[in-house]
């Protein structure tokens, strides 16, 4: 991260300053007026704002809390220690932690050269998000949709270990730039962004760590895990011989828990492959189809022009981007 950035949130804060001075615990009346730590929007947005970044809390033990909003973490420099629904989870330099609103979180003390910002942001921020990331189903999508109904059900935390992800850092940095700034039609430029982080770490499954949670909820990670990194020649068999269950059992689990069949799944993420490859590449249709799993270009044409209303030259030629 840029080191004007990292210099401007190591600054110790007000608050650190009472902590360094003496104070040995948390000072609840700066997060919370309920009895149960509850760490509350309205302490910490200004009226009307759905989004803000502050730097993250050093030298204090922050005891078991939830929040009412959803909180980003980033790690900047150096680590931090969290304890997410009893789970550890170490954030290193360049990690993300998501936490959900019914997350609960425990935090120790940072050191002063451990530099991490925390995004404060409301569920309906990210209407704007669920929007860009269309209908595939993916953790993220799930994740999202936790947030926005405040459904338990779903995953309390993603933890990204995408420290090597170049795209992402300028992602989030362009972000907390932003924000730090406080530069004009900030909120649009963060909605689009931040959109355009969770597109880029759709990419990235296998860098992520997520609360235990239930059977379903881990079978379904799993199927959709095997489809994200096998799309071109993923097959159910394969998949019902590595998780060990019954082939039938498990077409009518993913059918349950999905809404969408083994090869529904599989043919939305070809055919989102595919388009992602039309706009971003120069590679022809034929060797496009042949790349996402499709040998009769016949068939791909057909699929695809379903799906997206327009055959994949149209569809190239009306979203040129290159």
């Amino acid at each position: 991260m840029n080191q004007e950035i990292i210099d401007r949130l190591s600054v110790i804060t007000e608050e650190e300053r009472e902590i360094l001075d003496g104070r040995t615990e948390i000072d609840r009346a700066r997060y919370t007026e309920g009895r149960e730590l509850v760490i509350d929007s309205r302490k910490m947005l200004d009226h009307g704002k759905m989004i803000r970044v502050r730097p993250h809390t050093r030298f204090v033990h922050f005891p078991k809390h939830k929040h009412n909003y959803v909180e980003v973490i980033y790690m900047c420099k150096g680590e931090t220690t969290h304890y997410v629904d009893g789970e550890k989870v170490v954030l290193r330099q360049g990690e993300l932690l998501f936490l959900n609103q019914h997350a609960t979180q425990e935090i120790m003390p940072a050191e002063e050269a451990d530099v991490a910002v925390n995004f404060i942001i409301i569920p309906e921020f990210f209407d704007a998000v669920f929007q860009m990331m269309g209908e595939e189903e993916n953790l993220l999508r799930d994740f999202l949709v936790g947030c926005l109904c405040n459904d338990p059900r779903y995953a309390s935390y993603l933890h990204f270990k995408v420290a090597d992800v170049l795209p992402v850092q300028n992602l989030v940095e362009n972000m907390v730039w932003t924000l730090l700034n406080d530069q004009p039609n900030k909120r649009s430029i963060n909605q689009v962004t931040m959109g355009l982080l969770f597109l880029q770490l759709m990419h990235f499954t296998d860098k992520i760590s997520h609360t235990t949670e239930s059977f379903d909820q881990k079978l379904t990670f799993q199927v959709l895990k095997y489809i994200d990194e096998n799309y071109r020649d993923g097959e159910l068999t394969k998949l019902s011989e590595m998780l060990g269950y019954d082939i039938y059992w498990l077409s009518r689990a993913i059918k349950r828990l999905t809404g969408r069949t083994y090869k529904e799944l599989l043919q939305i993420k070809r055919l989102n492959q595919a388009a992602f490859l039309l706009l971003n590449t120069r590679i022809s249709i034929t060797d496009i189809s042949l790349a996402v799993g499709y040998d009769n270009t016949s068939y791909f044409h057909r699929i695809f022009k379903t799906r997206y209303q327009m055959s994949p030259k149209e569809y190239r030629d009306n979203n040129k981007v290159l």
